[in-house]
């Protein structure tokens, strides 16, 4: 009976120390503008677990802090490419790229330099 509850506790106690309620990931994340910004970030600090989302113009990066009991990479992901910008993982679907505004379309290659002209 010793060693079962032995057992039950050392299971118990290394599913505890594998959570982890802060990962931190790094995301490639598509997108053109500061009104990108507020749209991708919204959609992954919408995403159950997401505690924080910054998403940087010039480096096209998107720094989430989740806790990855509650969220997975692919679960944030799906939330960007949702709102219409293309991750790494997952490419947008027509239909949702169409949605953001016309100053946003990041795969346009006039709107590309647009932007790159106030940089």
């Amino acid at each position: 009976m010793k060693n079962i509850l032995l057992v039950l506790m050392l299971v118990f106690g290394a599913s505890v120390f594998g959570q982890n309620k802060n990962a931190k990931a790094v995301i490639a994340v598509d997108g053109v503008c500061g009104m990108c910004k507020q749209r991708i970030e919204k959609a992954a600090i919408k995403t159950k677990g997401v505690k924080s989302a910054v998403w940087n113009i010039d480096t096209k990066e998107l720094r989430v802090i989740y806790n990855d009991q509650k969220a997975t990479l692919a679960s944030i992901h799906t939330s960007v490419a949702g709102v219409g910008h293309d991750t790494e993982q997952i490419k947008a679907t027509d239909q949702a790229y169409e949605s953001v505004h016309t100053c946003c379309k990041y795969r346009d290659q006039d709107v590309q330099k647009d932007h790159n002209k106030d940089n």
